[in-house]
């Protein structure tokens, strides 16, 4: 049974048990400027867990995508990966624990027929500081259906994490852990501010008896161990508390929040604690072919597999959801995902470019479900392969740099009448520490990103000096680091007026392109700050200067004629209907979506599109002279315009 076999049964018993279905976010929140990535199926769901009400109703379920980029340097074991997908489904204020715990048993053991002796589940132990009961409820209701069907029931007391590798499992089969069962945005009861919703959550984890415990993670093992014998299969959240400056009063509504990883309930499934040969064979089998090597031969050379396999699918992604490598933001991660994946093919022996056919099998795994990602096959793989080849220029020389580094001496030096004078009595050694300097002149001149070097460093028993680098970075002005802190998402750089305006006209100008050039016209990307817009269309061609000239009369007509912009919500299956509502990335926006209309003062319409952004209230406010000042090519059928509003 693989993966698009579990999702559809998932979504199928979701739907019988009177839930919508709900389509899955893009992997780039829209508007949200407090994160890079949706990293949850729940984090598109918090404004109705908060008591937003969803127009889908009280009963919610989806297979989510997510990326998680803090998982990067965890991937190369069973069971860790960065792209995967989150099967949900929510209560908002209907049901709650009987009815979310029997149905989540029942998916598993009846709907993918996983052996009830082999799971076993966790609970809330309570917070008696806070009057915060332990969760027996949850436990009783576990405790009935275990029994029901002949599996011991024995309940163990753990409370932390390290406390488990002390205390371990004691054949027990419902476990009670404190702040890890635990579930809000600001972590533990104790850390929550006043106003804070949360509450007690229960995991549900699936052993694997064949692998044996691994105690450089802890003396015993037990179901949170890292050592790979439990994995978890999901969480149920019960959103039942939220904090006062007295402490904690129960909510008015009781929610459920359940995620469940579906790359991991298919290896479940297909009894293999291993989630990548279910679930990234296709790219295995490209991988060993270009290779010539065998996955799971040599744990190595499993671990550059593994790497590679996973990578390549969360960069194809990413890409599909419109980020492209580069040093800021998103991109950062996606080069760093290729480039990581590079040097780990190098590892592997392959030496030639080879992650733009990759591609191929990953679009061909997720055709019935995202069938996205094979009509952007041909950009993907050449966005990849751009990246590849880049890289590849530089990494044999990077590498040989950084073997000339940790073969550096320490020597003793003085200064004599002025001048630095070596002491050579002093016998060279090996460096035990990669510097900053080093470090960043790693990434300027060869493209290793800070992590990568990190991971070769450790290979080596070596450490990076992280805070000179991070100071060199600080200093280097003409390269962006990640992070989006006070960033707006939509390209946005932010709220204030003139990007306003900017994001405004990036709407007539659209308009004026696809009137003027055609309606195979539509947006591909767009960066604006308040000093100019940056945008990017499909296009095969370069646009010539007169066209240029009739675009910019356009959009500067209808700036001096003043035309007025209103606004409409309405439901995305409605919009998508509507052939003169104009939009790209559909999949990015929620089941409710705001059109954006400009109106001439004659009552001609000027532009109507989706979007989730700001928006001046007439375009008499857009101030200034429309002025395209280039046009390029980004990338094959892509052309990227700059303009200014001077």
């Amino acid at each position: 049974m693989g993966a698009n076999d579990i999702r559809t049964k998932y979504l199928e018993f979701m739907k019988k048990n009177g839930h919508a279905i709900i389509p899955s976010s893009a992997l780039v929140p829209e508007n949200d400027p407090t994160t890079l990535f949706t990293g949850s199926g729940m984090q598109p769901l918090i404004p109705y867990l908060m008591g937003e009400k969803h127009p889908m109703g009280t009963r919610l379920a989806d297979s989510q995508k997510c990326f998680r980029s803090g998982d990067i340097e965890e991937v190369g074991d069973n069971r860790h990966t960065t792209f995967f997908e989150m099967l949900g489904n929510w209560s908002l204020g209907d049901y709650f624990k009987q009815e979310q715990i029997r149905n989540f048993w029942k998916f598993l053991t009846e709907e993918v027929k996983l052996d009830p002796q082999r799971i076993y589940v966790t609970c809330y132990s309570g917070n008696p500081e806070a009057n915060i009961p332990k969760d027996t409820e949850s436990a009783d209701i576990w405790t009935e259906l275990f029994s029901a069907v002949g599996v011991d029931t024995k309940q163990v007391e753990i409370g932390s994490e390290e406390n488990g590798y002390e205390v371990g499992e004691q054949r027990g089969r419902i476990f009670y852990y404190s702040d890890k069962n635990w579930w809000s945005r600001a972590g533990g009861p104790h850390k929550m501010p006043a106003g804070e919703p949360g509450g007690p959550d229960s995991e549900v984890f699936y052993l694997f008896p064949d692998v044996v415990h691994d105690t450089k993670w802890g003396k015993l093992c037990h179901p949170n161990c890292d050592c790979g014998r439990y994995i978890e299969l999901g969480n149920s959240v019960f959103m039942q508390y939220v904090k006062t400056e007295t402490g904690f009063n129960n909510l008015p509504n009781q929610n459920v929040d359940y995620g469940g990883g579906l790359e991991r309930i298919a290896a479940a499934a297909n009894n293999s604690a291993d989630v990548f040969p279910t679930n990234h064979q296709p790219i295995i089998d490209y991988i060993e072919h270009k290779s010539g090597k065998k996955y799971g031969v040599h744990e190595n050379e499993t671990k550059s597999f593994r790497v590679i396999a996973d990578h390549m699918k969360a960069a194809v992604f990413l890409i599909a959801d419109g980020i492209e490598p580069n040093n800021a933001d998103q991109g950062y991660f996606v080069r760093r995902l290729i480039r990581r994946s590079v040097r780990h093919a190098d590892i592997l022996g392959v030496k030639a470019n080879t992650f733009a056919e990759v591609v191929r099998p990953i679009a061909a795994m997720y055709q019935s479900v995202y069938p996205y990602l094979a009509e952007k096959e041909d950009l993907i793989a050449q966005i990849i392969g751009r990246e590849e080849e880049q890289f590849r220029r530089t990494l044999e020389a990077g590498l040989k740099q950084f073997n000339k580094i940790t073969l550096q001496v320490h020597v003793k030096s003085t200064t004599v009448d002025g001048k630095r004078v070596i002491d050579k009595s002093i016998a060279p050694t090996t460096v035990q520490a990669i510097s900053g300097q080093n470090a960043f002149d790693l990434y300027t001149t060869y493209g290793f990103p800070i992590e990568l070097t990190e991971e070769i460093a450790a290979e080596k028993g070596l450490i990076v000096e992280r805070e000179g680098f991070n100071t060199l970075m600080e200093e280097h002005r003409n390269l962006s680091r990640a992070g989006a802190e006070q960033k707006f998402k939509g390209g946005l750089a932010d709220g204030s007026d003139q990007v306003v305006q900017y994001h405004t006209a990036t709407h007539l100008m659209l308009a004026a392109l696809r009137e003027i050039l055609g309606s195979h016209v539509h947006q591909a990307g767009s960066n604006i700050t308040n000093e100019r817009l940056r945008y990017d269309i499909t296009h095969p061609e370069k646009i010539e200067g007169d066209i240029v000239v009739r675009v910019e009369a356009w959009v500067n007509n209808a700036i001096k004629a003043g035309g007025e912009v209103s606004i409409t919500t309405m439901s995305k299956a409605d919009a998508e209907k509507d052939p003169t509502i104009e939009a790209s990335f559909w999949d990015r926006y929620p089941d409710e979506v705001k059109v954006y209309t400009m109106t001439a003062p004659d009552g001609t319409v000027l532009s109507r599109e989706l979007c989730g952004g700001p928006h001046v209230a007439t375009l008499r406010d857009i101030k200034g002279t429309f002025k395209i000042t280039k046009e390029e090519s980004s990338a094959a059928g892509i052309r990227r315009i700059k303009a200014t509003l001077g």
